[in-house]
């Protein structure tokens, strides 16, 4: 497996830890507790392995600047890295910063090339986005709602909550109410805290009958877990 130089020589090739996947957890338990230098220390020294989940960690601490001054060229160099590897969300990172021209210039239809590459290798979260792109026209010829809906459909048969939203947000702009609602319903199962939020919202907006149980549900799972 090919070997990556790491930008500017973190750490000296003494300090790696024998085990990639132990450097990895350790970096996520430091991001989680808001250690973003030592995070990405370890990530740093994780991907001298050049295994693709850890050259796509190392992308992730460049692209947001975890623990280093963020720079889109080295978290896209990072992520092609594990991207060859046919790692799913380098893939899907690639598309994001693409898609963005955060820090690099747009290219909506790479983007909508790495999400598809994404989506083949597993990432679910990317039939959501090529959904979005199919609607909205970004990165295709022109939008092409029913080409979107089966993305969405097939987003929200493999449990993405988004894409299972997006689905009913369409059911909604055809006035069919209660097929939305279906998929509202069943995005909850999948959903997360944060995600629960954004549909409560959305929800209260629309004073129809058809939601009112939906509501319910969604402000229980908020006081289960906040």
């Amino acid at each position: 497996m090919p070997k990556i130089t790491l930008a500017g020589n973190i750490l000296s090739a003494s300090q790696k830890f024998d085990n990639t996947e132990a450097q990895l957890l350790l970096g996520q338990i430091a991001l989680n507790n808001g250690s973003f230098v030592e995070a990405f220390n370890f990530f740093s020294i994780a991907a001298q392995s050049g295994q693709a989940h850890a050259l796509n960690m190392l992308g992730r601490a460049y692209e947001k600047g975890w623990g280093v001054p963020r720079s889109a060229p080295l978290a896209m160099r990072y992520f092609e890295a594990a991207a060859i590897q046919g790692y799913g969300w380098a893939y899907f990172n690639l598309g994001d910063l693409y898609l963005a021209g955060d820090g690099l210039l747009p290219n909506p239809v790479k983007a909508f090339e790495c999400y598809v590459k994404a989506a083949c290798h597993g990432v679910n979260k990317a039939l959501n986005m090529l959904g979005t792109l199919c609607e909205t026209g970004v990165g295709t010829q022109l939008p092409d709602k029913e080409k979107a809906r089966q993305y969405f459909l097939a987003g929200a048969h493999v449990r993405d909550c988004w894409a299972a939203f997006n689905l009913g947000r369409l059911y909604m702009q055809e006035k069919d109410q209660f097929t939305a609602a279906l998929w509202f319903e069943a995005s909850l199962a999948y959903g997360y805290p944060g995600y629960w939020s954004f549909i409560h919202q959305y929800l209260i907006q629309n004073e129809s009958q058809v939601f009112r149980k939906i509501q319910g549900r969604v402000e229980r799972l908020l006081l289960k877990f906040p």
